[in-house]
């Protein structure tokens, strides 16, 4: 496989942004018998026609997402569409989108997964998915693919922007943008994908003794026994009047119950809000049974292990290329202290040149943490930084 990495910062002319992005592609790389691009961009790309243009004038399908801010090869930026290029005689992509998820994943996922590989023979090796922000968490979006595709590695993000709310984010498949539907890539064929992932250190933890009596999903009731809303006041995360101050920048560290093996990666959820009745609303599934400690969240240590990820990846052979998404609450860590840019550029600065690369900000990110006789555990992450290695 060969692979590239190309962008433009020309949001508002579609005729020369395609014209920067051809000439580099025709620079770069040479298309091979099957071609697949990862296509990512901000929002105003979609408003202006350039996406679209972009990608109905390119020989081959494209699925991807709007991002708050990317780094390539020797270039990072937040207004900027960049294109994450695959292509090979031996390996296949296979591509599609799923109906609207606002009633539910499972169904339309299997669907669309299905109408997608007819007639295509041999096993799945890797799926890419880029699911919407909403209406559901990550979890449900793994454990829908995994359905449809038992057995395989995932990976991927979910859709985000720059506003606050994430209400401009979607999700992009052959230059259409969607709300509720998730764009998918399945990858047969001579490929065997490796995998990264930099989460939050062993920092001690600000309070340990955090037991989950009542869950369901990604809603935890009850905590110790209480009221969660009321547990977390206790302890002054959250004031008497409902004011959590930053308890988004906290890292919960998840002790799944019943589990034989030490986690070399951990799980780490992160607290959204409170509902009317005190539920505490993570995102991301926390197990009943499962005890949190939480974390600090150290500015420092997102660029310590960040550089640490870069380092493994950098003393990999046989590297192709790499993509690497960041979860969206590591960028707004570092810019509440005046360092919005700076895992861009320690990404952008730290790979080794010879390796083309995409770096996108996530919604949430979905790799897998180990295999086990072959079969691998694919999780959602929060506060982590995921890389695909092909």
């Amino acid at each position: 496989m060969e692979c590239a990495s190309v962008f433009t910062f020309e949001a508002d002319r579609p005729e020369i942004a395609l014209s920067e992005i051809q000439k580099q592609l025709a620079e770069k790389i040479i298309l091979s018998k099957n071609t697949v691009g990862i296509v990512m961009c901000h929002p105003e790309f979609i408003a202006t026609g350039v996406l679209k243009h972009v990608c109905e004038n390119l020989p081959f399908d494209l699925a991807g997402i709007t991002t708050s801010s990317q780094a390539v090869n020797g270039m990072y930026g937040y207004i900027i569409l960049t294109i994450f290029v695959m292509t090979s005689d031996d390996v296949s992509f296979v591509t599609g989108v799923t109906e609207g998820l606002a009633k539910g994943v499972e169904g339309p996922t299997r669907v669309a997964y299905e109408k997608s590989i007819e007639g295509i023979s041999g096993d799945p090796k890797l799926a890419v998915i880029f699911p919407p922000f909403m209406p559901h968490d990550g979890d449900s979006y793994v454990r829908a693919m995994e359905k449809a595709m038992p057995g395989a590695p995932i990976f991927g993000t979910l859709s985000i922007d720059d506003t606050a709310t994430f209400n401009e984010c979607e999700t992009i498949f052959n230059g259409t943008s969607y709300k509720c539907e998730m764009p998918f890539i399945i990858f047969y064929g001579n490929i065997k994908p490796r995998f990264l992932i930099a989460t939050v250190s062993d920092s001690p933890a600000l309070s340990s003794k955090i037991a989950v009596t009542k869950s369901s999903g990604k809603y935890v009731y009850e905590i110790n026994n209480m009221n969660a809303f009321e547990f977390f006041s206790s302890i002054g995360l959250v004031d008497k009047k409902g004011h959590a101050g930053s308890f988004q920048f906290f890292p919960f560290k998840v002790n799944l119950p019943n589990r034989n093996v030490i986690d070399d990666v951990p799980v780490i959820r992160g607290l959204g809000y409170f509902t009317e009745e005190g539920a505490a609303v993570f995102y991301g599934d926390v197990e009943e049974g499962s005890t949190l400690s939480i974390i600090p969240c150290d500015v420092n240590d997102i660029l310590v292990t960040t550089t640490q990820t870069i380092g493994q990846l950098n003393e990999m052979q046989n590297v192709n290329g790499a993509l690497l998404f960041p979860c969206s609450v590591r960028r707004a860590a570092l810019q509440g202290v005046g360092k919005a840019s700076e895992e861009l550029q320690s990404v952008m600065k730290g790979i080794k040149p010879e390796i083309p690369h995409l770096m996108g900000y996530a919604g949430g990110e979905i790799c897998p943490v180990s295999f086990v006789d072959g079969v691998p555990e694919n999780r959602f992450h929060n506060y982590s930084l995921v890389i695909l290695i092909v």
